[in-house]
């Protein structure tokens, strides 16, 4: 068999029972569903709301901008938190280690981070839908580009986190800067108020960045077509949309697979030590 396809099939074991080790883990599971009950919360006082000068439903605007903003959170701060954490505690050495060990690495934390952007979709979207039930109306082409729009969302933030966590000096510091960035993109990114009530400039900055584009392909795929008068230009952009989504993830692609062979190069022993020694004293 070849090495690399191996190691690959390895790297979909793993994944996936990882993944099923972090539904029995009290601290991921308990993160994940405080998290998602929270937006459910908002989406529960928002049900009744409508979006100014129409009669469409606040929830029904929010719901699908959130599950595109669940997808890029757990795309981008769940692959800094993986690479930085496992860089410093000698994970990333093992895999240097193996025949094809970086495939079979990068292959269980695709799986791993797929598999949990997953499930915290799933715990948004039923009871999202059944507080914002004219959202089952969309059809089965509504769910075909909800699917779509969330695959680009992964292959749009998963190679950017990786290079974010691969390139940080610690933990605290990928997740500090990760956070910080991904909070500043939601409140510029119209996911809980519509992004024509931005100020202009605000608009052309978000317009730059992924967030902004998925939570308009979510709305897309949910909404009926009138709701497109809420947009900038009156439309959904579906050619900009995957044009914008694609970019991004071929920028990510471009840059990751170099920037992390160049860190797993440069990993060693006693690098590693020297972060354990480090992480130590913050603990302590």
């Amino acid at each position: 068999m070849n090495p690399a396809l191996h190691a690959a099939r390895l790297g979909l074991a793993r994944g996936w029972i990882e993944f099923k080790h972090s539904l029995l883990n009290p601290q991921d599971l308990g993160f994940t569903i405080f998290s998602s009950v929270a937006l459910v919360v908002v989406l529960y006082f928002q049900r009744d709301a409508t979006v100014p000068g129409t009669t469409i439903s606040l929830a029904s605007v929010t719901l699908p901008s959130m599950l595109g903003m669940l997808a890029a959170f757990n795309g981008l701060i769940g692959a800094v938190g993986l690479i930085s954490v496992e860089r410093e505690d000698g994970t990333l050495l093992r895999a240097k280690a193996l025949p094809q060990g970086m495939i079979g690495y990068l292959v269980g934390r695709i799986v791993l981070l797929a598999a949990q952007a997953a499930g915290s979709l799933v715990i948004v979207l039923v009871p999202g839908l059944f507080l914002v039930p004219e959202l089952t109306r969309g059809g089965p082409g509504g769910w075909v580009i909800m699917i779509g729009i969330l695959a680009l969302a992964l292959l749009a933030t998963l190679p950017l986190g990786a290079v974010i966590g691969s390139l940080a000096n610690s933990p605290t510091t990928a997740a500090g800067f990760s956070m910080l960035t991904i909070g500043g993109l939601i409140a510029i990114s119209g996911i809980f108020y519509p992004f024509s009530a931005l100020a202009g400039w605000l608009q052309v900055v978000g317009q730059v960045f992924p967030l902004y584009w998925l939570g308009l392909g979510m709305r897309s795929a949910f909404l009926p077509d009138s709701a497109a008068a809420l947009e900038i230009g009156g439309s959904w952009r579906p050619v900009e949309t995957v044009l914008v989504l694609l970019a991004w993830t071929a920028a990510g692609l471009l840059l990751a697979p170099p920037i992390l062979r160049r860190m797993a190069r440069r990993e060693a022993g006693s690098l590693m030590q020297e972060r354990r020694d480090r992480a130590m004293q913050r603990i302590s």
